[in-house]
């Protein structure tokens, strides 16, 4: 049985966690971020599917492909260092080397991650403060943990943290996540920055492919503004320590991906709730589809319809955008036959019934689009597969945040 409990990257045996008010971009609040384990830790990731890659995204990603162990990864704000040259691959590099040195593990052994604005060099000098009051302020504690979420944001207005544990023999084995993203949200391996440990002992290859897996089913079904940023990564990192060895085919392997699922679930749905200017979280089921890749294409056309996120910030149940919505997202189906379904707060709407309208009551509607979580449940009639995807709605306050997002 899996349970979720408080924490964040600190949750699992092992893993310590720091901030730093280092002065990379911002004044007057932290800035830089580490994740660390003194045990070598397997790692496994994913990354942008965007052609342009920041200078992080390729260290990373060498990384992640050697299937070397790693001991840190260092995560910065405030700039991207994406579109920066050779120039910014070398600052990325000068940053895990400074980590490294404070840790005393090598370069190859740190991770990286940026997030913040595009084209803009990283200067050293607030990289080796960093790295120092990192190596000074590394805990093991819930508030390590927190602080480290904290530094990593950039327009999010709360850190975003989740955890879960679960017994194998006796022996309790856990997983505990922290993500940042709020805008330039659609990843499809935001910024999405995302670092996930556990304690768990796992081999690289399984690790991997439990991670792709995992992603297509949670990180890749959200959008807040359907642009895929330059960095989006995901990173989990295992170090063993629980001494519980997942293997394929066994019980522990079902538990262990039910709480890294649940860990990156989590902290999606947080991400789109938080979207830049948001007020509430729209989630879109897709049910009784004909395969799993068709309820997906369903659900993610309908949550990155601007339209529909409009129509959920205006309480107005304009149901047609919905189906429109489903007809242009390029899988087929019987508009005929469909059905739509508004749900909040464990009450529903039938709003679409066999592919008309039925007599719901507007006032109603308008009750469950004011409630924080908003969810529409597509039932195409097709098959059993289904998909769920989440994101928010669209408001005057997206527009003013990126406006002036550089000043």
């Amino acid at each position: 049985m899996m349970n979720t409990i408080e924490g964040g990257v600190t949750a699992a045996k092992g893993f310590m966690a720091a901030s730093a008010e280092a002065g990379i971009k911002y004044k007057n609040r932290t800035d830089m971020a580490l994740v660390y384990t003194e045990s070598p830790a397997v790692c496994a990731g994913t990354f942008t599917t965007n052609v342009v890659k920041a200078a992080p995204v390729w260290w990373d990603k060498e990384i992640v492909e050697s299937k070397k162990d790693v001991h840190a990864v260092v995560l910065n704000s405030g700039i991207a260092n994406a579109c920066t040259g050779g120039e910014g691959k070398e600052i990325n590099e000068y940053m895990a080397s400074q980590i490294a040195e404070a840790l005393g593990v090598t370069t190859k052994e740190v991770l990286t991650a940026s997030t913040g604005v595009i084209g803009m060099q990283i200067k050293k000098e607030p990289i080796q403060k960093g790295a120092k009051l990192l190596k000074d302020a590394l805990a093991d504690t819930k508030e390590a943990g927190l602080l480290a979420a904290k530094a990593i944001m950039t327009t999010d207005t709360v850190p975003k943290e989740a955890a879960a544990s679960f017994e194998v023999d006796g022996v309790t084995v856990t997983v505990g996540g922290m993500s940042k993203g709020s805008g330039m949200i659609h990843p499809n391996m935001a910024t999405m920055l995302s670092v996930t440990t556990t304690d768990a002992k796992i081999s690289h290859d399984l690790l991997q492919e439990m991670v792709s897996e995992i992603v297509s089913d949670s990180f890749n079904m959200i959008s807040v503004d359907r642009d895929t940023s330059t960095n989006d990564t995901y990173l989990v990192l295992a170090n063993g320590e629980s001494g519980v060895e997942i293997k394929a085919g066994t019980n522990g392997y079902v538990k262990f991906k039910e709480a890294l699922s649940f860990v990156a679930t989590d902290l999606a749905k947080q991400m789109a709730a938080d979207g830049e200017g948001a007020t509430r979280l729209m989630e879109v089921r897709a049910v009784h589809c004909k395969n799993k890749e068709e309820a997906k294409i369903f659900s993610k056309s309908v949550v990155t319809s601007n339209l529909v996120k409009a129509m959920v910030f205006g309480k107005d149940a304009n149901w047609g955008r919905v189906l429109c919505a489903l007809g242009y997202s390029g899988a087929d189906f019987d508009p005929d036959v469909i059905d739509l379904i508004l749900e909040a707060e464990d009450e529903q709407i039938v709003l679409v019934k066999d592919g008309v309208p039925t007599d719901y009551s507007e006032d109603e509607a308008t009750i469950l689009l004011g409630k924080d979580a908003v969810t529409f449940i597509c039932d195409m009639k097709q098959g059993d597969a289904s998909a769920i995807a989440w994101g928010c709605d669209l408001t005057y306050d997206y527009v003013k945040i990126n406006g002036d997002y550089r000043s």
